[in-house]
This record gives structure tokens, C-alpha cells and sequence, in this order.
């Protein structure tokens, strides 16, 4: 985007980038000097207290997605469409349960890679690190090309430099401070975009009516505020499975249920989830809002920036800099420490080296970090795709790992063939409905058909899993 038509200048956007990436990693600093173990730095030492356990949740599902592509949901979709994105949070509010369950069946676990080897055996295991870290790639990926986008479109910073310098930032305080610092920045980050979103939803309320906005809608497109609207009604399930899949699967999350005090799990995700749930309908209005007053929208994913810049002029500009500064490191270094604790348990240590010892393995996955920032900065150069094309294609994946995962956890006669066949029959029935259908229905389809195929292999079969196998070969 040119410097013109950016809604802050360059020098303002570099100065605010240079501010917010020393803070981050000052902190990260600072959080990480007492990481001693592989323990310490991918967990946290096992002790996150309720109020950072609830902040790191709700802000790492703050993606820039959430800022930015919710408001394209209702710019496009309707009421259904801020609807549609709120059903994410069904993700946290249902893994509460599980987050308690988890840390109960498997108290020194590290990562979900732990739980499917234990429980389906290393070929399920192996199909499963496969689908995760693809996942994991492809939103890592999204979530930086969002960064050089976004900063960009913003302030006319050049892509691959904003790109660049938001990935760097992350790796460095990432590398330095594991879970800890990643935990301590987002609850910064959350309290941030909350109270900016706040601000924003009332400054649009002061500028216009919730009547002259309906009455705009109802005159100029009426699909929006219609009861029937068959894509966005689609979405609205295909959204909800998407999320529970991305939730449920994802080291990210279950990172979070080993690193919590015990006993506080359920109750974390369980406010995260009801703080994020109305995030995504108050940017979805802000969208809504774009026609009553009158604010021309050249690209349906910068409608929220333009709508806030316009009603704040340049203190909405920096407001929404600094929000989607927040909420894309606040899930870049998530997906960061995640991404590089479970290759270094899963993949380095289960392996290669099961003798390794903590100490090395903290330097292990430190290294692992720096180069997943490596490869993310190289694949995002050439802007592969756009940013919905990038992450919808993995939703099939995530939805056909959501069954496998929750009759594991609950269920003795859940088997190893229903985990393989429902993780490949989703997934490939799913990816398939993509291509032939469209992004709106394959999470749906996927997780569809690896619910009925797990179900019924553990219907018919007669074996009893042993709980208690779940705490062994940790």
C-alpha cells in the first residue's frame, strides 16, 4: 500500500513497532531468567495461576483473524457472519472440561504428541504429528503474512519489513523466556486489545445509532440482516467445528492444560472462552457500521481499520496499530512455543534422543524456535495465497482429530483403528470437499465422517484401555 493511502504514517508505525518490540522483549528477558530446565521453559514449572492462565488463552485465540477477518465476516456475511466467528469460542469453553481431565490422566505430560502415543500407539501418533504440524505451519504462516500485511496497509511500512521485524521480535523473546514470557506478554497484550475494542464500540455508537445502521443495512443490502442466508448459516457450523478441532488438537492449548496449577484448567478456559466470545461480534459491528457512515471500503479485510480511523481519525489509526501489534505477537509467540516444544519432545527426544537430559533439551528446543522463525520468514517472502486460503485448507485436518481426542480422553473402547481411520477418512474426505465445495462446509464434512467412523469401531470394540497408561513412558 502506498504511504498515502496508509491511515498512519511510516515514521509514526516504525517508531510504534520499535516501542512495542523492546517492551516484548525486555520482558521476555526478564521472565526467562529462571528457566533452568526443558520443564521451566516449556511449561512454566507447572504452576500458572487463574487470572495469566484465563489472559494467555483468551489472547492467544486473539488473532489478528479476530480483529480483521471478523469484521470481513459481518461485512459480507451479515449477522450470521459475527455469529458465525463468535462460535470459536465454543473451542475454550469446551476443552475446559478436557483441560481438567488432561491434567488428571497424564499429570507430567508435555504435549498432545504424548497422549496419542500413549493411547493409539506411534503409527496413530505418527499421522497425528503429521496433521498437527502441518496445522501448526500453516497458522503460524498466516499469522505473519497477517503481520507484513496488516503493518503495511496500516502505515505503509513495507511488507516483508514489518514481516520481519514482528517474526524477529517474537523469536527473540520466545528463544529467551519459553511459556513464561509468552504467558506474562499476553496478558499484556490481552488487557490491550480489550480495552481497546471497548473504546472503539463506543466511539461507534457515539457517531451513529444501532437504528441508522439497521436502517442502512435494510435499505442498501438487505441479505445482511436476513434470518436466511444459506452461506452464512453453513459458516456458522463450519466455524464451530473448525474451532473445536484447532482447540482440542493443538499443543498450543494443551502446553497451557500441563502448565496450570492444578485445579485451575477447566475454570481458565472456561472464562477465556466468555471473554472472547463477544470480541468477534463487537468487530463484526464495526464492520455493520461502515455504510451509515458513509466509509468507502476498497478491500472487505480492512473494513475495521478504516472504520475505527475514520470515527478516531489518528487515534484510532494508532489504536488499532497497537491492537493488531498485540494480537498478532500474542499468537505467534504461542504457536512459536508450542510448535517448538512439541518437535522437541516429540520428534527430537521420542526419536533420536531419548537419554537427553533437561538442561540440553531447553537449549534444544531454543534452537528449534529460531528455526521455525526461519523457515515461517522464508515460506512468507513470496506471500503464498491469501490469508483465509492458507488457513482453511487445514480445517478438514483439525476437524477429523476432534473425535479421536475426546472419546480418547473419555472413553476406554475408543481403539486404535478408530484414531487412524477417522484422522485419514475425515481428513481426506474433508480436503476433498474443499476443493469440490468450497472452505464452508469441509471442517463440517471432515469432522462428520471421523465422528461416525470412530464411533462406531469403538461400538464394536470389546477392549478396555487402562487409564493408568497414560502416566507411563513420560
Amino acid at each position: 500500500m502506498s504511504e498515502k493511502a496508509a491511515l498512519l504514517d511510516p515514521m509514526t508505525g516504525w517508531i510504534l513497532l520499535a516501542l512495542f518490540s523492546m517492551l516484548w522483549i525486555g520482558l521476555g528477558v526478564y521472565w526467562g531468567r529462571r528457566n533452568k530446565s526443558f520443564e521451566d521453559h516449556a511449561l512454566a514449572g507447572r504452576n500458572v495461576g487463574l487470572a495469566l492462565g484465563s489472559a494467555t488463552a483468551a489472547a492467544t485465540w486473539i488473532t489478528s483473524n479476530t480483529t480483521m477477518l471478523a469484521p470481513q465476516f459481518a461485512l459480507e456475511l451479515g449477522i450470521w457472519g459475527m455469529l458465525a466467528y463468535s462460535m470459536a469460542a465454543f473451542g475454550l469453553l469446551l476443552f475446559a472440561p478436557l483441560a481438567g481431565r488432561i491434567r488428571k490422566l497424564m499429570p507430567n505430560g508435555y504435549t498432545s504428541g504424548d497422549f496419542f502415543r500413549l493411547r493409539y500407539g506411534r503409527f496413530a501418533w505418527f499421522i497425528f504429528l503429521i496433521f498437527t504440524l502441518f496445522y501448526s505451519l500453516t497458522w503460524l504462516v498466516s499469522m505473519a503474512m497477517a503481520g507484513g500485511i496488516l503493518l503495511n496497509a496500516l502505515s505503509g511500512i513495507p511488507y516483508v519489513w514489518g514481516m520481519t521485524v514482528i517474526l524477529t521480535v517474537c523469536v527473540i523473546y520466545t528463544m529467551r523466556g519459553g511459556l513464561m514470557a509468552v504467558i506474562g506478554t499476553d496478558f499484556i497484550q490481552s488487557l490491550i486489545i480489550l480495552v481497546g475494542i471497548v473504546i472503539v464500540g463506543f466511539s461507534v455508537l457515539q457517531n451513529v445509532s444501532v437504528e441508522e445502521i439497521h436502517t442502512n443495512l435494510e435499505t442498501n443490502k438487505p441479505m445482511l440482516i436476513t434470518v436466511m442466508f444459506p452461506a452464512a448459516l453453513m459458516a456458522i457450523f463450519n466455524n464451530l467445528l473448525f474451532g473445536l478441532g484447532e482447540v482440542f488438537h493443538n499443543n498450543v492449548w494443551w502446553s497451557r492444560a500441563f502448565a496450570l496449577r492444578e485445579g485451575v484448567g477447566g475454570k481458565a478456559f472456561a472464562i477465556a472462552g466468555l471473554v472472547w466470545f463477544p470480541i468477534p461480534i463487537a468487530a463484526g459491528f464495526i464492520a455493520l457500521a461502515s455504510g451509515a457512515l458513509n466509509v468507502a471500503v476498497p478491500s472487505p479485510d480492512m473494513v475495521g481499520p478504516l472504520v475505527i480511523a475514520d470515527v478516531l481519525g489518528g487515534a484510532g489509526a494508532i489504536a488499532i496499530f497497537i491492537i493488531v501489534f498485540c494480537s498478532l505477537a500474542s499468537s505467534i509467540d504461542s504457536l512459536l512455543a508450542a510448535t517448538s516444544d512439541l518437535i522437541t519432545e516429540d520428534v527430537y527426544r521420542r526419536l533420536f534422543h531419548p537419554m537427553a537430559q533437561p538442561e540440553s533439551l531447553k537449549v534444544v528446543a531454543q534452537w528449534i524456535t529460531l528455526g521455525l522463525g526461519l523457515f515461517t520468514w522464508a515460506v512468507c517472502v513470496p506471500r503464498i495465497g491469501t490469508l483465509a486460503s492458507v488457513l482453511f485448507f487445514a480445517g478438514p485436518l483439525v476437524g477429523a482429530m476432534i473425535w479421536p481426542i475426546v472419546t480418547g480422553l473419555y472413553w476406554r473402547r475408543a481403539n486404535t483403528t478408530g484414531a487412524i481411520g477417522g484422522m485419514l477418512l475425515g481428513g481426506g474426505i474433508g480436503l476433498i470437499s474443499y476443493f469440490q465445495i468450497g472452505w464452508y462446509v469441509a471442517s463440517t464434512i471432515g469432522t462428520a465422517v471421523s465422528m461416525v467412523w470412530v464411533l462406531a469401531c469403538a461400538l464394536l470394540s470389546k477392549t478396555q484401555f487402562d487409564w493408568s497408561r497414560l502416566k507411563e513412558g513420560i
